[in-house]
């Protein structure tokens, strides 16, 4: 059995040292990021990689897209000098960690916690093309809150395109999870929790942070922890 994990345990190790040494995250973030892979993987198997894969190569092209445009316009939100901090990639996978930590424990709900994973992740992709691609293609923008124009770029600013874009990335996650599991009964599942969590996001971010009350990583924490909570929802109160 241990020779099972020998191959994936080495892939997640290699991917950790590329990002890294690709300056896409920093060393703890490199760190943290092959810590979730594993928990990931544990309870998710190859599906669970996947999912983390997917949301990690959307989010790693949307903040690379057109970011000289972006760094010039002082809209750049993803690109970090030295990568992304530990804390930014616990922001963004520690829940779907901690959902694979919790099926490796209690295997008999894998595919419950297997679905807080994809919900979870939806949520951080959503958030993350929206923003990083909305404010390229965005025309208009309105504060979430009270749905009056607002500036590009802010907290709690969102646009149409901005947000459709982001219902995509949610998309293909479902999809992920659809191939990986072998059916797409989940795929409205994981897209509305993928667009609640962006939501909850964008509702976060014009209120508390605002305010300075939150910084970005726990913005984030919040968004993820939406996708999964709503994915929990819609298990047990609309799909079973």
């Amino acid at each position: 059995m241990i020779y099972s994990w020998v191959i994936p345990l080495c892939c997640i190790g290699a991917a950790s040292l590329l990002t890294a040494a690709l300056g896409l995250l920093s060393r703890m973030g490199a760190l943290s990021g092959g810590l979730i892979a594993f928990l990931i993987y544990a309870g998710g198997g190859l599906t669970g990689i996947a999912l983390l894969a997917g949301f990690f190569i959307l989010g790693a092209g949307a903040t690379l897209w057109k970011s000289n445009t972006k760094s010039g316009a002082g809209l750049s939100e993803g690109k970090v000098p030295g990568g992304r901090s530990g804390y930014q990639v616990w922001a963004n996978g520690g829940v779907a960690g901690v959902a694979g930590l919790v099926s490796f424990m209690y295997p008999v709900n894998t595919e419950f916690f297997l679905l807080l994973m994809a919900a979870s992740l939806a949520a951080a992709t959503a958030d993350t093309l929206s923003s990083e691609l909305g404010v390229v293609y965005g025309r208009k923008f309105y504060n979430i809150t009270s749905f009056r124009p607002d500036r590009r770029g802010e907290n709690g600013a969102v646009s149409l395109e901005g947000t459709l874009i982001g219902m995509a990335g949610a998309a293909v996650l479902a999809i992920i999870y659809g191939i990986g599991v072998g059916h797409q009964q989940y795929f409205i599942t994981i897209l509305v929790a993928g667009a609640i969590g962006n939501i909850a996001d964008s509702i976060f971010g014009a209120t508390l942070e605002r305010r300075q009350l939150i910084g970005n990583d726990l913005v984030n924490l919040l968004n993820t922890a939406t996708g999964a909570f709503v994915g929990a929802l819609m298990y047990y109160f609309v799909v079973r």
